[in-house]
């Protein structure tokens, strides 16, 4: 058992280092990359915009069920007019970056792995090598890019969708003054402290994560069908660690 446990801490410590001499490759051909801007764009588009019906609908759902909880919650001590405030603070430092980070690792991050998977798995990347194609920068950092810049505008969209949920429950359903509900928030939640740390810097740090690992699992697969399953697998469940790890990392020094 000792044996199996050292084995699995080794190839585990093996696969964080890959991964960061992967990340380095990566940010080496990011200038050689700029000669692919069409394929970000797309990338963009397919991990970005492919994704906004599934975080519009678990945004609203996760700010009414926030909404309601509050409420009974704050209902005990008289204090139903902050739902508003809770609700909002509470999905731009936390829920809105990691639900959303969460999200994108099972949607679009599988999605990449298992794209670039089939590629190796096809031959396709031996053949750009033979016909002199950077591979790292035509294939890998385009969808490291897009993941990097499409999970800061994801949470933007997750986040408003969270507040309109909350103000669906507090003030049309449970009877919540409509200017008590924005006033309270706006006067509490600060733009640098619950947006910019929040919603901006966790989700762009979520976002640069989650694309790197779905890319490295991808890339590094080994080229069976078997292989990209368990690469798919393995992009969700070292998304999800990584994420909640980080966002205590992050909330420990931003907050």
């Amino acid at each position: 058992m000792s044996e199996a446990r050292e084995n699995i801490v080794t190839r585990s410590l093996a696969q964080i280092g890959n991964c960061g001499l992967f990340l380095l490759q990566i940010l080496a051909a990011v200038p050689r990359s700029m000669r692919h801007g069409r394929e970000t764009l797309r990338q963009i588009w397919f991990v970005g915009a492919m994704s906004l019906i599934i975080i519009m609908v678990c945004g609203l759902f996760v700010g009414m069920v926030l909404g309601l909880q509050l409420y009974d919650v704050l209902s005990i001590f008289g204090g139903t007019s902050a739902t508003g405030t809770v609700v909002a603070i509470a999905i731009y430092r936390e829920l809105g970056p990691v639900v959303t980070a969460l999200l994108f690792a099972g949607r679009a991050g599988t999605s990449v792995t298992a794209e670039i998977g089939l590629m190796r798995a096809t031959d396709q990347i031996a053949a750009m090598e033979m016909m002199a194609v950077d591979p790292i920068a035509y294939v890998a950092v385009p969808r490291f890019l897009a993941g990097l810049v499409a999970m800061p505008l994801l949470c933007c969209v997750f986040c408003a969708m969270g507040i309109l949920g909350g103000h669906l429950v507090g003030v049309s359903w449970l009877g919540i003054d409509n200017g008590t509900f924005w006033s309270n928030m706006t006067a509490t939640v600060e733009v640098g402290k619950d947006v910019l740390n929040g919603v901006i810097w966790k989700s762009a740090a979520f976002g640069a994560v989650v694309s790197l690992i779905a890319v490295f699992q991808g890339y590094t697969t080994p080229p069976t069908s078997e292989g990209v399953a368990y690469a798919t697998t393995r992009t969700v469940v070292a998304s999800s660690i990584a994420i909640l790890a980080l966002d205590f990392v992050l909330t420990a020094f931003l907050m």
